[in-house]
């Protein structure tokens, strides 16, 4: 199992349940502040449009959440709720959103304007014309996540190696083994790589043509001393549809405000690009936190950070096998909204690599040959 982040430590962890002997490998390690499944939080919702797909894969992921909880004795996820800012009462991903969750039995909220103001008086709602809140939603710790999915893989016997493996030839009609940076090589008689933003550097003309790979901006306000209005105790986490969609997370572990823009951003490399957020993303962020949450202008700029998003055209996930090698399994494209469906694809992917599967069409390579 090639990467240790969202992805490839859960699918590790299900591989080895269902008895399979598993060799987890990462370059810097699991949670890495390179890897697309680096940082201190993520969003989890169910509210995914029209596609019911991610609606019912994201409630699995947070029952496989909580299971996990209880089992390893430790909290990732924080019920603050999701709140939805829609800018037109029309809006067409939040109506959309409506039909997958009741069909999923999954309990959201349609409020008015009136009913937001009254529940949340710190957010300005200019420009918002309604309001769905998800109330069994909210956020992962996402580094110590990722940390606690290896911990409990090395528990339970498997084992895991900090190395990386080489690029070149994994495209090749043959090969029988890995080569890794240390000089050794690894052989097994199945692999999984589920490597986020190097995924097509490793498989260049199998994933590479199919994966954008972006910088990301993300902004940690300090919210007013001696108020708890920003906090998870009485915000919800949110996405805010006008103009440009953003997103943020409650303040918590003393880390502040999160704000981040969701458009997407220039081309980045994930191994030695610049982590330096831009004054223009800075000025932005800024205008838009005074601008929707007034208590926030001139707030201190706690932390910023430059992540990364492995996207697809389609945004959809990659889990298919590769054309060339039956026996290497690709996962990969988590496209911004990943981290959350962890557990899920892990349960998912360790299924199909061991009864040797075949995955949905949604999620398989074939799709990007199609002719619209």
């Amino acid at each position: 199992m090639i990467g240790a982040g969202a992805f490839g430590g859960w699918t590790a962890l299900q591989l080895l349940r269902r008895g399979a002997r598993v060799t987890l490998l990462d370059a810097w390690g699991p949670g890495n502040s390179r890897a697309s499944s680096g940082g201190e939080t993520r969003i989890i919702r169910n509210a995914y449009g029209p596609d019911p797909t991610y609606c019912k894969m994201a409630a699995r992921a947070l029952h496989l959440w909580r299971e996990h909880e209880l089992h390893w004795r430790r909290q990732f996820f924080h019920a603050t709720g999701v709140l939805w800012l829609a800018a037109a009462l029309d809006d067409p991903f939040q109506r959309a959103s409506l039909g997958p969750l009741r069909d999923a039995d999954i309990p959201f909220e349609e409020l008015s304007i009136a009913e937001v103001e009254k529940r949340w008086p710190q957010i300005n709602l200019e420009g918002v014309a309604w309001g769905m809140f998800e109330p069994n939603s909210g956020y992962l710790l996402a580094r110590s996540a990722c940390h606690a999915v290896v911990e409990g893989f090395l528990a339970e016997g498997g084992e895991y190696r900090e190395l990386m493996i080489l690029p070149g030839g994994l495209e090749t009609a043959a090969w029988r083994a890995l080569l890794l940076s240390d000089g050794s090589t690894l052989q097994a008689d199945r692999y999984v790589f589920a490597c986020g933003p190097w995924l097509g550097r490793l498989f260049p003309e199998t994933v590479g043509p199919h994966l954008s790979v972006t910088r990301q901006e993300v902004f940690f306000f300090g919210t007013p001393a001696g108020s708890d209005l920003f906090s998870g105790k009485h915000m919800p986490v949110w996405g805010d549809h006008h103009q440009r969609f953003t997103y943020g997370i409650p303040g918590n572990q003393g880390r502040g405000f999160k704000i981040a823009d969701d458009t997407r951003g220039p081309q980045f490399d994930p191994t030695s690009g610049d982590r330096t957020v831009s004054a223009e993303g800075m000025r932005l962020v800024r205008e838009y936190a005074a601008y929707r949450f007034p208590a926030l202008k001139n707030a201190p700029v706690l932390e910023t950070r430059v992540c990364q998003y492995e996207c697809t055209a389609d945004d959809h996930f990659i889990l298919d096998r590769h054309p060339l090698h039956p026996n290497v399994w690709l996962a990969g494209g988590g496209s911004g909204h990943g981290f959350k469906h962890g557990p899920a694809i892990g349960e998912m992917l360790a299924r199909l690599v061991m009864e040797e599967g075949t995955p949905e069409a949604t999620f398989q390579l074939a799709r990007f040959s199609k002719k619209p």
